[in-house]
């Protein structure tokens, strides 16, 4: 039985490994932010020790990560690129001073390529700094998430009938749940001695928009048309993420799925059409309520 901290815990990767281990019997030592969240009394009730951690705060990473045995070790873009690479160093930094027996970094598919994608260098600086700090390390790179297909521009076209998405119709994707980035980085955490100084692309599924179109309108139980939304509209509203759809239209994810579900069935793989078929269409699909203005 290995003790893990798990950074990201609330969140879709964090809290799925986190979930993953306490079913294989390890202790899980839940580092967030926000100790008091719903999430966090969630991973509680199912046996996990809450700790509050912070990026920007190395004392309270050194606290929560003393007596640990490993790190499950996610990033985040969102605050911008310069934070996620300092956050990131950090975090390798205080695992290192803990003398962590393993540390297994999420990244993404194709991090350690000529991109050109910014929020895919940002990860690779901290692929680099993982490797150069003497911590035995695996590095998992996580092809494209389903479970975007839950929220922002894509929750909104579903909920008019409309798979909206920045990519030709028949061009193939590979995609992953973060359910199974949470059964693989806990697999790999089980199997130190099988994965120390390995990096792994993963995905579940290949399809294309026209293929994912038809299969949510399955899931849904409703009509769904596909629509290509000109990557000039992306750019406009960020150039990062731009990129990043220029890149999976011109070069793609090649990431060996069928080879991956050779390997590995542990993982118990799940494709896009079980993901569709496992969320709570009804609760995503529901408009959302009006804005109060009092």
């Amino acid at each position: 039985m290995l003790t893990v901290a798990v950074t990201g815990a609330t969140g879709a990767q964090g809290g799925a490994t986190a979930r993953s281990l306490l079913a294989a019997g390890h202790r899980v030592r839940a580092l967030t932010r926000r100790p008091d969240s719903p999430a966090a009394d969630t991973l509680r009730a199912l046996g996990a020790e809450v700790r509050c951690a912070d990026f920007d705060d190395r004392t309270s990473l050194d606290a929560a990560l003393a007596g640990a045995d490993s790190l499950f070790a996610v990033t985040a873009f969102e605050a911008g690129i310069e934070t996620e690479v300092r956050q990131g160093r950090t975090l390798v930094d205080a695992a290192a001073a803990a003398r962590l027996g393993h540390v297994v970094l999420t990244s993404v598919a194709h991090a350690d390529r000529d991109t050109g994608v910014p929020h895919y260098e940002s990860k690779r600086l901290v692929e680099d700094h993982l490797r150069a700090s003497g911590t035995p390390w695996t590095v998992i790179g996580p092809a494209a998430f389903m479970d975007n297909y839950t929220g922002g521009w894509t929750a909104d076209g579903l909920r008019g009938g409309t798979f909206a998405w920045p990519m030709p119709a028949d061009r193939p994707l590979t995609l992953i749940s973060s359910r199974d980035i949470g059964a693989f980085a806990a697999f790999a955490l089980g199997r130190r001695a099988d994965f120390t100084g390995r990096r792994i692309d993963i995905a579940s599924d290949e399809r294309t928009p026209a293929e994912m179109t038809g299969i949510l309108a399955a899931a849904m139980g409703r009509p769904v048309s596909y629509e290509e939304v000109p990557l000039a509209y992306v750019r406009s509203r960020s150039t990062d993420l731009a990129a990043m759809f220029s890149y999976f239209t011109t070069t793609g994810l090649d990431v060996d799925v069928a080879g991956l579900r050779r390997e590995f069935p542990e993982v118990g793989w799940h494709g896009f059409d079980d993901w569709a078929r496992s969320q709570d269409w009804a609760s995503i699909l529901a408009p959302e309520p009006a804005p109060s203005h009092r």
